[in-house]
């Protein structure tokens, strides 16, 4: 390979239209961190309840799992500034919502099942349209590169939202804290009224896609993924990863950080967020800048396995300085692992159905993470959510050995 086409660290990010999407988009995940971070914490000091954590992520990830085939055809139906948009007033709305609950001082639950759901709702509009805003951002050979940076955008605001929300919290209170999170969201809305990209700035000629009009063309365009096998792999892998683990381990945190009474509560559940979130920061800081792990789906099934690991030696350490380090790892691998999915379905997607594949595969790995939230969440409340971590993680690592072993010759 001569120097030419050797891939250039951080390539994504030499594009100015991706610099202003990134931070953007890591606005907007500091401020979801944030809603989450106030949220989950108000909730938990008022019912403690692990099964209502796990309620919540079934809530939160149900617009996932029943719409994203659809809303990934809505960026080819209108234009996709206004989708992102769309995505971003619903968050906002969301977080003034929260403000108003916690101003009356009698949170219900069915105030979070609700809000979380409309939150869900805003995530599945938003989500595939970004996703293949990239396409029109960066030329094909830098969307690795793409798709890695937007993911270590969403880690940043990981990184920094629980220290921020926790600021926010003890400093103002839920109410002011919830209303000022919400502004974090108006940087994208204003960027995407002119940003140059949709319809109008495409090449001329290019041939208009239609977006999904009825359950056959779901099913068409399952068949695309079962005949591609590096498709298929990496969907049921995001997959699997997401029904059994997904992020439902975040949502009891607090329980957590409360077994391992290690200080205040409330800072030792945000040192455990922020370790997940730095080790996945890291991961893309280093392999952006090192060029390290090429996109392939044996490395994406071995890095997968490493987080299955790292996942259940947490759930079941009882030493502090252990159990931030395993996250760290958690995380590292987490965003390796998902990215590399991510970008392999991308690049290899068929152009002619491509935003329909995608909302396939973020029905995997985000819809799927509804069934993380009983898989942890309502099996914690029965055996503990040490147990219910590290047996789901345990599950995890046979299947992954399963489907690598299936898939990973014929995808190579």
């Amino acid at each position: 390979m001569n120097a030419s086409a050797a891939p250039r660290s951080f390539s994504a990010l030499r594009h100015p239209g991706f610099r202003k999407f990134f931070i953007c988009a890591w606005l907007a995940m500091t401020a979801d961190v944030i809603e989450h971070v106030i949220s989950y914490y108000v909730i938990f000091q008022k019912f403690h309840s692990p099964a209502l954590g796990g309620i919540a992520v079934v809530s939160h990830w149900a617009p996932f799992l029943a719409l994203s085939v659809y809303t990934g055809g809505l960026a080819e139906r209108f234009d996709i500034r206004r989708v992102i948009q769309a995505g971003m007033v619903l968050f906002v709305g969301v977080s003034l919502a929260w403000s108003w609950v916690f101003l009356s001082g009698d949170a219900q639950v069915w105030h979070a099942l609700v809000l979380l759901i409309v939150h869900g709702l805003a995530g599945v509009i938003w989500n595939p349209a970004a996703q293949l805003l990239l396409h029109e951002i960066v030329p094909r050979e830098e969307l690795p590169s793409a798709v890695r940076s937007a993911a270590s955008a969403r880690y940043l605001g990981m990184l920094v939202g629980p220290g921020i929300g926790g600021i926010l919290f003890l400093a103002l209170g839920a109410v002011e804290g919830i209303i000022i999170n919400a502004c974090l969201y108006l940087p994208m809305i204003v960027w995407m009224w002119r940003a140059p990209y949709g319809p109008r700035h495409r090449p001329r000629g290019a041939a208009p896609q239609r977006s999904v009009r009825g359950f056959g063309e779901v099913i068409a365009t399952l068949r695309v993924i079962r005949e591609n096998p590096i498709l298929l792999s990496m969907t049921l892998l995001v997959g699997a990863a997401s029904m059994l683990i997904g992020n439902a381990y975040q949502a009891q945190m607090p329980g957590f950080a409360l077994d391992l009474g290690h200080g205040e509560q409330s800072v030792a559940y945000s040192a455990l967020l922020s370790a997940d979130a730095l080790g996945a920061l890291t991961a893309g800081i280093v392999l952006e800048s090192r060029g390290l792990l090429a996109a392939r789906p044996r490395t994406a099934f071995l890095l997968a396995l490493i987080w299955c690991v790292a996942l259940g030696g947490f759930a079941l350490a009882h030493q502090y300085l252990l159990v931030l380090g395993l996250l760290a790892v958690a995380g590292f691998v987490e965003l390796s692992f998902n990215s590399m999915a991510q970008a392999l379905v991308q690049l290899n997607a068929p152009p002619a159905v491509r935003p329909r594949v995608i909302g396939v595969f973020t029905m995997a790995s985000l819809g799927m993470r509804l069934f993380s939230g009983l898989t942890i969440g309502v099996l914690g409340a029965a055996i503990g959510i040490h147990w219910s971590l590290a047996l789901s993680a345990a599950a995890l690592f046979l299947l992954c050995c399963m489907l690598g072993r299936r898939f990973a010759p014929a995808s190579r």
